[in-house]
């Protein structure tokens, strides 16, 4: 990296986290800390809930997964806008009218005291684990770049993101996330267009789009019925749904976002907006991941994205000289794979399904020397992982784009971990005071007791954050890794919400077994069936339901 790129990266950091502080500062009370005063305009809360959501994990994996597998990743947020407006029509009203803090307290004024407690632990096991992964993302890129070890890198962003967090709780998260989202969208939109401007002469944005096309990676939709399939139309808008109503309607990181809104209009306003903007968004990062893809057609991509792990297998004389045999082979292969691929962006009728046989030929050599690379690596050290969908962007970005702009990348990446982190930590501390430390322990304390104690526990969940993301290591894919980790807990909170928002037959005991067994019973899928992890939203909300159902029948009965 050059100087002008650390420049642009610590200076966006920098000015991100002092406006933070400087425009937040000097909360008197938790009203202001915890709701921002209710001051939050519906544009602001609308690209604080997208910020939110899209962590460093977004815009590091979401373009290696659509290198790896495609954008059929898009269904996953096909439920989404339809979460958006049921929540808009009979949850936010509730929240409004009760003036909660957090979504839990509604629980204990609609069930009891443990059902709330329960609800709020769930989130507090979810979310607080959550955090660690979104922290770490970008701590392993940082190490990787500068050979910190990671440990350091991880206190580092972790430490920014409490600073201004601590400070200035949510108004802080809300105003730095606007400006945050802005340089995260304006610097991938900046990385798509370099990715086709570095294309050869004769391959426009129609020839690439073309080629990604015929090679599969544009597929959007995929109507099979398939429970063990991740990404399909019926995962996204069933499993997709109900993952985003406990994501949006039952998880305080969002809750918090827009109970700091002006008026209810302007909540639902800001839920609206993130609604209509979530898939475009989306849309646009998958698709530079296909660009991406189509970029590596033409210049030879490395057998093995991880660097790190590379340099490792290099220091082992034994081991070097079969990867080194395996690239060869790798670099030989590329050459007759390129020609076709220039065939294939002017090609029509049948010589395209000609030329794309012959590429799948070469497709499945390249795969099969790709797994003997991994093999190569984990002779060298069982603990490398090889899995490296994650590095694929980065390494695009480290190797291609000029001076300045790499810089701006890594800001990207920065800003995205710090927004939903922040996000998760004053979450995570909201919930923490609200429905523990003030509900349960320390009933009586002072305006100001309550204030300190709340920035106390937002440092509290940023240092086990940056302590979980120190022994995280790299998943099969990071935000894979995120959606399911919720997925395995958002059933059944989402279950006992949606029974206390339409359910009056089912009570406090009822739903509170019947939330424990289901999520038991989700956790035994988890471990021991292939169910696809969208299914488990689905599956924990409806066993709280018919849990609690039953529950409450034989106690009637009784």
């Amino acid at each position: 990296m050059s100087a002008l790129d650390w420049i642009v990266l610590f200076g966006t950091l920098l000015l991100i986290v002092g406006y933070g502080v400087y425009k937040t500062k000097g909360s008197k009370n938790i009203e202001s800390y915890l709701k921002g005063d209710n001051s939050m305009k519906w544009w602001t809360i609308g690209l604080s809930i997208m910020a939110t959501q899209a962590s460093a994990i977004t815009f590091l994996s979401t373009p290696g997964q659509a290198y790896e597998s495609g954008m059929g990743f898009i269904q996953f947020y096909f439920g989404l806008p339809i979460a958006m407006i049921i929540l808009s029509i009979w949850v936010l009203p509730i929240y409004y009218k009760l003036k909660v803090y957090t979504a839990y307290e509604y629980l204990e004024s609609r069930f009891d005291l443990k059902t709330r407690i329960l609800g709020a632990f769930l989130f507090l096991v979810q979310r607080g684990l959550a955090a660690g992964i979104t922290i770490y993302a970008p701590a392993i890129i940082l190490s990787s770049i500068l050979g910190w070890p990671l440990v350091y890198t991880t206190i580092i962003i972790g430490s920014l993101v409490i600073i201004y967090t601590v400070s200035g709780g949510t108004k802080a998260v809300s105003q730095t996330q606007k400006h945050q989202m802005i340089v995260m969208m304006g610097g991938m939109i900046v990385a798509g267009l370099f990715v086709v401007k570095l294309l050869p002469e004769d391959i426009g944005i129609v020839e690439a789009t073309k080629i990604a096309g015929h090679l599969g990676k544009l597929d959007l939709i995929n109507t099979e019925v398939d429970l063990e399939n991740r990404y399909t139309l019926w995962t996204g808008l069933i499993g997709g749904l109900f993952v985003a109503l406990s994501y949006f309607g039952t998880d305080q990181s969002q809750v918090a976002r827009y109970l700091s809104g002006k008026t209810l209009t302007e909540s639902r306003l800001g839920l609206m907006f993130n609604g209509l903007l979530k898939i475009p968004m989306q849309f646009i990062i998958l698709f530079i991941g296909a660009l991406v893809f189509v970029f590596y057609q033409f210049n030879q991509a490395p057998v093995f994205f991880n660097e790190a792990a590379k340099d490792e297998v290099y220091l082992n004389e034994e081991q070097k000289s079969k990867y080194q045999a395996v690239e060869h082979e790798y670099a030989n292969l590329f050459e007759e794979k390129r020609r076709l691929i220039l065939l294939l962006s002017n090609a029509e009728g049948e010589q395209i399904d000609v030329l794309k046989e012959k590429i799948t030929v070469i497709d499945n050599q390249e795969d099969e020397l790709r797994d003997e690379a991994k093999t190569i690596i984990k002779a060298t050290n069982q603990d490398l992982e090889t899995t490296d969908t994650d590095y694929v962007f980065i390494t695009f970005v480290m190797e291609n784009l000029p001076k300045g702009i790499i810089g701006l990348l890594l800001a990207v990446i920065f800003s995205a971990a710090m927004s939903s982190t922040s996000s998760e930590l004053n979450a995570l501390a909201s919930t923490s005071i609200i429905d523990i430390y003030k509900r349960n322990i320390y009933k009586h304390g002072s305006e100001r007791h309550y204030l300190i104690a709340s920035k106390l526990f937002t440092l509290f969940w940023g240092i086990v954050a940056v302590f979980f993301a120190t022994f995280a290591g790299l998943l099969d894919n990071l935000i894979q890794a995120v959606n399911i980790l919720g997925s395995i807990f958002y059933g059944t909170i989402l279950g006992i919400f949606l029974t206390g928002f339409f359910i009056k037959y089912i009570k406090g005991n009822a739903v509170f077994f019947g939330a424990v067994i289901a999520q038991i019973i989700v956790l035994y899928f988890y471990f021991y069936s292939e169910m696809a992890y969208l299914w488990f939203n689905l599956l924990g909300c409806g066993l709280v339901i018919i849990s609690g159902f039953l529950y409450q029948y034989i106690k009637n009965r009784g």
